[in-house]
């Protein structure tokens, strides 16, 4: 039996996380465009530059004594830094201290945002890695050099500790500040969801949004069950290695478009989510189990979760009968009451709209009908 050819949406049928604060509505239509279903949690809010006194205090420091280098790491951050010094009325005076400096950039984006404010970078990294950064300046020597580092929402201390220990003098640039969401109720909601593995992956955008995460889980007390949920059931996609870097240290391992744009993250859940599904021959048709959702015959039906989860048993053991027993344990709260199997799989085989896909074995249970020649 030959699969058939659909042009279901690649991600109908999945549900995905999102954590970002910024650019979170992008982010949002480009994975519901495509098909998914979104639960959006910011696990972060951004400090208003010009309300931030760190900030200022530092650019005062950098006018006063002007560095020999400065890194900048993003092209948000590098353009909030200039517009708040032009609100403070310091704008004119920063843009003529830069313009005096060798100024280096992570990536291209960030070279675009320098230039956009009538100054020019004197080198970036085609990678856009600050480890390439960091071994051109050691190649260089910094021993007594005064070089501003541009955060981009937490400290890079590998990085400037490296530096120091070169013997430069490292001044960081906080042009914003990650805080944690002031109503943490739907963040709790996106970790809920995430430990019941109602998530079939999860989107990470920046690092503290990944931190943010985890130690909100902390707090509740369910970081282990998150981190297992992670590393085994739920995809953590994140836009790069620096971000990934934080779940990483966990041991959870991720997944990382080659270039770190929003677009080709969304093309990486593109092609991992539908690529992970088995197609099954079951009762002479194909099909697919996707999170929240079945593919009959290239025929997109969606599944109450019930179901789903009978589904899901039914197919680790494709063929073979599953006791009602089991069946109803794999159901979300349903006591003890064979009875639920039976409502349940009634409303699963309806959902399905082919009812011989799922067989009744007397008095046993009830088994996926998996062609033989499948």
């Amino acid at each position: 039996m030959q699969e058939p050819t659909h042009d279901i949406k690649p991600l109908a049928g999945f549900t995905i996380g999102v954590t970002a604060a910024r650019r979170a509505e992008e982010l949002i239509a480009l994975l519901e465009r495509r098909g998914a279903v979104v639960q959006h949690a910011p696990a972060l809010r951004i400090v208003p530059l010009t309300d931030d006194s760190e900030l200022l205090s530092t650019t005062e420091r950098l006018l006063a004594a002007a560095p020999d280098t400065v890194i900048a790491t993003t092209a948000i951050g590098f353009r909030g830094w200039i517009e708040a010094a032009h609100g403070w009325g310091l704008g004119e005076d920063l843009l003529a201290r830069l313009d005096g400096v060798e100024l280096l950039a992570r990536g291209p984006k960030v070279r675009g945002a320098i230039r956009a404010a009538g100054l020019t970078e004197a080198w970036y990294p085609e990678s856009e890695s600050m480890a390439e950064v960091r071994a051109r300046l050691l190649a260089q020597g910094v021993a007594g050099r005064r070089i501003a580092v541009q955060l981009h929402g937490e400290p890079l201390p590998g990085f400037s500790e490296a530096l120091r220990s070169a013997g430069a003098e490292v001044v960081p640039v906080p042009v914003y500040r990650w805080l944690p969401p002031e109503d943490p109720s739907a963040l709790d909601r996106l970790i809920d969801a995430l430990r019941a593995r109602a998530l079939d992956a999860v989107t990470f955008t920046s690092a503290p949004a990944a931190l943010s995460l985890l130690r909100r889980s902390e707090e509740r007390g369910l970081r282990e069950e998150v981190l297992a949920a992670l590393r085994a059931d739920v995809l953590p996609a994140c836009v790069g290695p620096v971000t990934a870097a934080v779940l990483e240290r966990h041991d959870v391992p991720t997944s990382q478009p080659e270039r770190f744009r929003l677009g080709p993250l969304v093309q990486l859940l593109c092609a991992e989510l539908p690529g992970a599904v088995r197609p099954l021959p079951v009762g002479g048709r194909w099909l697919e189990i996707r999170g929240h959702a079945v593919v009959v015959d290239g025929e997109l039906r969606p599944v109450p979760p019930a179901g789903m989860a009978l589904l899901g048993a039914l197919a680790a053991r494709p063929g073979w009968v599953v006791p009602r027993a089991d069946l109803l344990r794999a159901l979300p709260g349903a006591g003890r009451d064979e009875h639920a199997v039976e409502t349940a799989m009634a409303r699963l085989r309806s959902a399905l709209g082919a009812p011989k896909l799922i067989q009744t074995v007397v008095k046993r249970g009830y088994r996926l009908a998996v062609d033989a020649s499948g």
